[in-house]
């Protein structure tokens, strides 16, 4: 099986975007969450997107970006398993990571971190480029899209690198984060979720803050670019 056709595979089965990294690309991965220590045999780290609806920056309330983040989170991970069960069929290994988890705590930097981190290789996979808001930025769809990573023993060919910044001196971000948890090397991960993720006024857990993903210029991307509306309140 080649790119293509892994490529192919994957879009038969509804990923919005793919991309590839060999696993060269990951000599930076920190020490526990490198593909390797996942899969000793992983030779290709493949990386599938869906794309988040803009629609919920609209509104007043964050019900329906948690909706769709559950609902992207369970589909990615049913796709994933998917691909990898008719790899298996031909004898190739390919195992999925988990879209949201589960997570396991870094003690070395007291930080939740997924087995292999989607972002990181999503941008050495060249679907997009990390910003200063720690969010992938993709060239079609913005930071609105939703990752899942697949390691893979076969040997394919790498995408290439998507070179743009797009950040460059922007720091709308950084200043709009309410608890001020952007703009050091790392984002303060638990003051971040503490204040972004939780229960109100007694309701049932949600996401309530996603500021660094609205106030981006680059948030909805060349398709999406005729969704951005003007909140009413």
């Amino acid at each position: 099986m080649n790119a293509k056709e892994v490529k192919e595979r994957l879009y038969n089965l509804e990923a919005d975007l793919c991309g590839i990294a060999s696993i060269d690309r990951f000599l930076g991965a920190p020490e526990g969450y490198h593909p390797l220590d996942v899969l000793p045999t992983c030779k290709s780290v493949i990386v599938i997107a869906k794309r988040f609806l803009a629609g919920t920056l609209c509104c007043n309330t964050t019900v329906p970006y948690t909706i769709v983040r559950n609902i992207l989170s369970d589909r990615m991970d049913k796709i994933a398993v998917q691909f990898c069960t008719d790899l298996e069929k031909q004898g190739i290994i390919a195992v999925p990571t988990g879209t949201i988890g589960p997570t396991e705590f870094d003690k070395s930097t007291q930080r939740y971190r997924n087995i292999v981190s989607a972002k990181h290789s999503a941008q050495l996979a060249g679907l997009g480029v990390i910003g200063k808001n720690t969010l992938l930025i993709t060239p079609e769809f913005g930071n609105m899209v939703w990752l899942s990573v697949i390691l893979t023993e076969i040997e394919l060919k790498a995408d290439k690198l998507i070179e743009n910044s797009f950040c460059n001196d922007c720091n709308l971000c950084v200043n709009a984060c309410p608890v001020q948890a952007l703009g050091e090397t790392e984002m303060k991960q638990l003051t971040c979720w503490e204040y972004a993720f939780g229960r109100e006024d007694g309701g049932e857990w949600k996401i309530k803050c996603h500021r660094c993903r609205d106030i981006c210029p680059y948030c909805y991307g060349k398709i999406n670019s005729n969704m951005k509306r003007k909140k009413m309140s």
